[in-house]
């Protein structure tokens, strides 16, 4: 089934219709207890248990795109990457990069401002495990669709994982593009449609940054070819 078309004019009203989706009942009922029951260390805290729209500069060149929410991350701050430990390397490393006024993010209130970058998510609930199912990143597509029509100036789209990394290139192919699939890895570069190019990196979970699969200046070294004129 194709995703459902959205009429959004600005990304103010897709974050609107964002926060207020119930496509997917598996995600709001995980979303929702997770809220509800909280983890100890955040028990003072009122979680958001929503779906998390995207956030930064609309004029944004570079657009990151995540996995989802992260559980008592995004899920309890209401703003992606915020709150958790992959957010902490994420905006250091977009910090050092001169695309975030601060190095760090605890909440969506906090001053974190975003500059030339955005960042949104391939599925906008937090999935049990971190694993959508694919009916769930499906219908989850025509978000990043209304992203891909309102980020006019975008030149360079980094998807961090594998899913990310299919979602965009499928995104790409329901806006023209024509080339061969290629398959996700660290580095990875396709040339879309548009003058707009898709980068790759793993993701910048625990899971990857803690274990030195993914250290900084791999990172960083991303950042830059986002930046670096087309081939």
């Amino acid at each position: 089934m194709p995703p459902l078309a959205l009429s959004s004019s600005s990304l103010a009203e897709l974050s609107d219709l964002i926060t207020s989706c119930t496509r997917c009942p598996r995600l709001r009922t995980y979303c929702e207890n997770v809220a509800r029951e909280k983890r100890r260390a955040y028990a003072a805290f009122e979680y958001w248990g929503k779906p998390v729209a995207g956030f930064g500069d609309p004029d944004a060149a570079l657009w990151i795109v995540g996995l989802a929410p992260g559980a008592h991350g995004a899920n309890r701050t209401g703003r992606v990457f915020t709150g958790d430990r992959s957010g902490d390397f994420l905006f250091a490393a977009l910090h050092r990069a001169g695309l975030a006024s601060q190095p760090g993010s605890t909440a969506r209130d906090d001053g974190l401002t975003l500059r030339n970058c955005y960042i949104s998510a391939a599925v906008r609930c937090a999935p049990p495990g971190n694993n959508p199912l694919p009916a769930e990143t499906l219908a989850c597509a025509s978000f990043l669709d209304a992203e891909w029509r309102l980020l006019r100036n975008k030149r360079t789209i980094l998807a961090l994982g594998r899913i990310a990394w299919d979602a965009t290139l499928t995104l790409a192919r329901r806006h023209g593009w024509r080339g061969v699939r290629q398959n996700f890895a660290h580095g990875q570069r396709v040339d879309l449609c548009d003058a707009v190019k898709l980068l790759g990196s793993y993701h910048v979970s625990q899971q990857n940054t803690f274990t030195g699969r993914l250290t900084p200046a791999m990172f960083d070294s991303v950042l830059r070819e986002a930046f670096t004129a087309p081939q």
